[in-house]
């Protein structure tokens, strides 16, 4: 009776097993869809380009700075899906397609001082006033993604916070706004593959192959001061994106 009482709840036990099985396969078949529902709602809500006046749109965002926008600005309103949880919140930013010209960023020095006001004979007779830039304007752009949302404080969200404290440098030639923007992205590429590649050393150095490579010989070696053997043709190599 024993032997058919365990088969009876080993039968049991497997049948509630598929049961269980089948309920979380039911249950993640459902979260995912309602998610992608959710994201196709929030995502109709903003799929939406070249509309309505920006001026007027702005009146219902944020009407202290609707004043500001016309039609000779020529500015768009722009919408991002962001945030820390999920379902996302909606972001905006506000851009133009004229080109900006800031008189100040052509002539930054400061005019007021009166070392700048020296004459001409000083300059000719050789006493030439160094300038060491202080004090001259410097332009920085803060326009950041900001949350669109009328319940939640604007300052109490994290990504609207951080993307707001960033101050880029604005320089009146676009060439060299263009160069900024370039140098910018390669030294984010620079430190993108540096952290790959620290990651894939410690990766190497607490596998088993490590004794395999210089620099990460096993202790023997160092203690008995012998000099690494060369690479063998069974050692295993590294991507050439590493070297």
């Amino acid at each position: 009776m024993d032997k058919e009482d365990n088969a009876i709840d080993l039968y049991n036990n497997a049948n509630l097993e598929k049961q269980n099985e089948a309920a979380r396969i039911i249950q993640r078949s459902w979260k995912r869809y309602i998610d992608t529902r959710i994201f196709q709602y929030y995502k109709g809500l903003i799929s939406f380009k070249m509309v309505g006046e920006p001026r007027l749109l702005m009146k219902y965002i944020d009407p202290l700075e609707a004043d500001f926008l016309d039609a000779a600005a020529g500015a768009y309103i722009r919408f991002r899906l962001g945030g820390t949880s999920y379902p996302p919140n909606i972001y905006y930013k506000i851009f133009t397609h004229r080109p900006v010209v800031d008189m100040c960023a052509n002539s930054p020095k400061d005019y007021s001082k009166l070392a700048s006001k020296q004459s001409l004979t000083k300059k000719i007779h050789g006493k030439i006033w160094k300038d060491d830039g202080s004090g001259y304007y410097k332009r920085v752009e803060n326009n950041g993604w900001r949350l669109l949302s009328a319940k939640a404080w604007k300052s109490m969200d994290p990504f609207t916070t951080e993307d707001n404290k960033k101050e880029i440098q604005f320089h009146f030639s676009k060439l060299k706004r263009k160069q900024d923007v370039e140098m910018r992205r390669k030294r984010k590429k620079i430190e993108w593959l540096k952290k790959i590649y620290m990651r894939q050393w410690k990766e190497i150095a607490t596998s088993n192959t490590s004794d395999n490579y210089r620099g990460l010989r096993n202790k023997d070696s160092a203690l008995t001061g012998l000099k690494p053997t060369s690479l063998d043709a069974t050692t295993p190599s590294l991507s050439p994106l590493f070297w």
